[in-house]
Formats: structure tokens, sequence, C-alpha cells
């Protein structure tokens, strides 16, 4: 198999890699500082799909309202929402909340010390398991994070979608095959600082790269090549109008969608898929009639697996008296006052541009 072929050729591996790493790597970080299960964990899930540049403010504003996992776990769920903003995906801030209250209620508030027990918990794949039972505990756990998976397709010359799962499984038992007895900790770290700094997506550095002799693409000429792409698939589009309601004292209309399906739990403009229905819904579930109608710009919005094209409509609401909003879930928000919990990205930027 491709993975033993390339064990054989370099048996200093993990040598080479940490010599590197002890001069070049990253060791700065917020979540190096101080190092805890807890730290780790959340910087692991923040990571996801995000560059570190973009999550360092978002885990240092999260660690000063959440300093430990029972602080985490006791907060109210728009509150840990709030603080998510912009960051997207956030299913992976809704797991994390529900991942905290079980360690303190079933774990005591100690993070469980073994991947297995740590996958079985929301939001934690082997991964991120691997992550916090190494970087943390420094305990012998591979990781194949998005960095790493890039570095050893390359290592391999992986002539496969790393997302299939033959390829994926090649790619787990090179992690597992190199995996030193030592310093598991830094060598895992120094793996993800070698793809996010060295082994980049465009223009990889394989000059000044550690791995250089034993990389399968380098000697082929085309590291870049490396991971091969995944099979084009034309993503759906989809379309919404969102209601932009302001009332006469200035309030604006927001809606708390479901726990479950994009954007759950988040607050948002009450959305519609029939342009000719606004006046009736305004009446009949926000209890308002409209006028001064018009239409916003248009907003796309990329979703990993279809895009939304959103239309804003802007209008001046006047409520109707003795009738009161149908849901509890719906709220007239001051702009003078904090948001009442976290918003997605475009429904932040809409509101931003409205007030």
């Amino acid at each position: 198999m491709a993975a033993t072929k390339s064990q054989l050729k370099f048996p200093s591996s993990a040598t080479k890699l940490l010599k590197w790493f002890d001069q070049f790597g990253r060791h700065d970080l917020p979540w190096q500082l101080d190092v805890t299960a807890y730290r780790v964990w959340v910087s692991e899930i923040m990571l996801q799909q995000t560059q570190v540049a973009t999550v360092i403010p978002y885990f240092t504003r999260f660690m000063q309202s959440f300093p430990d996992v029972k602080k985490l776990a006791a907060a109210d769920e728009n509150t840990v929402l709030s603080h998510w903003t912009g960051l997207g995906y956030y299913a992976r801030a809704r797991n994390l909340h529900k991942t905290a209250k079980l360690i303190v209620n079933d774990y005591h508030s100690s993070f469980p010390e073994s991947v297995a027990e740590l996958e079985e918990l929301p939001g934690i794949g082997r991964s991120t398991a691997g992550a916090i039972i190494s970087l943390a505990l420094n305990k012998r756990a591979p990781i194949l994070d998005g960095n790493v998976k890039r570095v050893f397709t390359r290592v391999l010359a992986l002539n496969e979608w790393p997302g299939e799962k033959a390829a994926h499984e090649k790619l787990w038992r090179l992690a597992e095959a190199l995996l030193p007895q030592e310093r598991v900790n830094d060598y895992n770290q120094a793996l993800m600082d070698l793809g996010a700094t060295l082994c980049t997506r465009s223009k990889p550095n394989c000059e000044k790269c550690p791995w250089q002799s034993f990389c399968a693409a380098h000697a082929e000429g085309n590291p870049a090549k490396y991971p091969v792409k995944k099979p084009s698939k034309t993503k759906p589009h989809k379309s919404t109008f969102m209601l932009l309601l302001k009332n006469a004292r200035g309030e604006i209309l927001l809606e708390k969608r479901p726990a479950s399906g994009i954007w759950g739990g988040l607050w948002s403009f009450p959305q519609i898929s029939d342009e000719t229905e606004i006046e009736k819904v305004c009446r009949a579930q926000f209890a308002c009639k409209i006028s001064q109608i018009k239409k916003g710009k248009p907003v796309k919005h990329v979703f990993s697996h279809y895009t939304l094209n959103i239309q804003p409509i802007k209008a001046r609401a006047s409520l109707l008296k003795n009738i009161c909003l149908e849901a509890p879930q719906q709220i007239w928000y001051n702009p003078s006052q904090e948001l009442p919990g976290g918003l997605a990205a475009p429904v932040l930027k809409l509101l931003q541009e409205y007030l």
C-alpha cells in the first residue's frame, strides 16, 4: 500500500519535523498558553473551516466570557451564539454548549481521557478528539485536520479525493504510522503548523520544508496538484425574501429560528417565500400592517451545499392594537440595546445597513 512504502522512506520523519518546529513553529497562539483540555477543545472547534487569524479574537472573547467548562455549561444558549456571530457553521456552537453540559453533568467537569469517549460527545470527531488528547494531555493520538490532510496527500501524492472513504482511511493509517512515542503534543502541533505555514494550498514552500526529501508530490514537481479536488457538482440556488420591518419607535422585528437546520437557534429577519403574501403574513403573524414597502439590494450567501439568494424587503410597520405577536420567539429589537443572541453573518450585515 502507498502508506507502507512511504513509511520505509522516512523513519526519521518525526525527528526532522520536531527540529523544524522548535525553530520555526508557532508557540504563542492564545490556546497554546495555559494549555488545558477545555482551551484546546474550544480552539479546535473554532478552527474547523476557519483561519487562525479569524479565530484568535473570537477565542479571546469567548475565554473572557466562558473561562472554563462550568461557565460555558451554565450560560444561556443565546449568549453562547452571540459570541459566535460571524464565525459561521453555527452547529459548532450549539454542539459546544451541549457537550459542555454533558462534561459537567456526566464527567464531573473533567474531560474524558480517551479518543473513544470524546468521540461520543456532540461535535467531537476523531481528529478533534486526537487533538485534545495529544495537545492537552501529551498522550499518543493521531490527528487529521485540514492542514494535516493536505500535508499527507502530498507526501503520498495521493491521486484520490481525500473525502473518499478509501483515501481517508489511507491518510489515517499514515497518521497513525508516523506518530512518535514522545513529544506527541509538539509533533501534532508541528504537523498543523507545517500545513499552515509551508505546505499551503496554493504556493507550498518546499525549499524550507523538513519533509521535502521524502515527499512524493515534491519529487513529481507539482505539489500544488494535491489534494485532488472533489468531483465538481453544481450547487443549487435557493431564494428567499427577508422582511426588514421597522416600527414607529425605530425597533426592528427579529425572529428566532428553529433549533435545527440552517442558522438553527439564531435570530434572523422573518423570511417568506412568496412576495405577494407579505402584507397578509405581516398582519397574521406579526400583528402589524405595513407601508412604504421597497426592495433592498439583493444579498448572496454561499453555504457548503447550496447558494441562498436573499431579497431584502424594507417596510414601515404599524402595530395593530390588541393583537399580540403569535410566537414568543419574535421580538421588536431596540438598536440601542444588546442583541438578543447570535445572528447569521448576512443578517448582521443587513441589520447594520438598515440601522
